[in-house]
């Protein structure tokens, strides 16, 4: 049977099914980040690894990256210090993959074209995402939970042993505040 046009109805439902199945993408398939952002601590600390050694004018030899970024790798903390887990620069890694950065390096290649690889191999290397700083002036402290706030004291190096509400440690973070954020602010000169 036709549907007028010349088409068996069976081929204008197929044709449907189709158009539903591999119709436009939907929104949430296509990652909204720029490329830039995806490898946000690979590309940070790849690229200081990089200008110490350019610093250092060495001569980007396979040797000299990889104990430049163990040497570097020695001092991290928090996310860097993840990344140099999975890129087997620390002493407890599982897997090595530093040769992997070494030899694009020593050619000079772009520290976003080293991530985009890595993430081939790994892709929880370019999951990595530093912590985003908080704007306490725009912050209700009140409305936080205990373990953020807590998360806020241990960033600055304090710790609250007489706490035992939360309106203390929203206290003693309002306290603190001024000292840390000129500290802060030092920081960026």
């Amino acid at each position: 049977m036709s549907l007028g046009f010349g088409f068996p109805r069976f081929f204008c439902a197929a044709l449907a099914l189709s158009w539903l199945c591999l119709g436009p993408r939907p929104a949430c398939a296509q990652d909204p980040r720029p490329a830039e952002a995806q490898c946000e601590v690979c590309q940070g600390f790849l690229e200081n690894v990089y200008n110490s050694l350019k610093e250092k004018h060495s001569d980007f030899s396979l040797a000299s990256i990889e104990n430049e970024l163990i040497r570097c790798c020695l001092n991290t903390k928090g996310k860097e210090n993840r990344l140099c887990y999975y890129l087997g620069a620390t002493s407890d890694a599982a897997t090595k993959i530093i040769s992997e950065v070494s030899r694009p390096m020593s050619a000079h290649v772009p520290v976003t074209k080293i991530c985009e690889k890595l993430k081939k191999t790994d892709i929880q290397i370019c999951e990595l995402k530093y912590e985003r700083k908080l704007d306490l002036t725009s912050v209700d402290l009140s409305k936080m939970r205990v373990a953020e706030l807590k998360k806020i004291l241990d960033g600055w190096g304090e710790v609250c042993r007489a706490c035992i509400e939360k309106t203390d440690f929203v206290d003693l973070i309002k306290e603190l505040a001024p000292k840390h954020a000129a500290s802060a602010s030092k920081a960026d000169l």
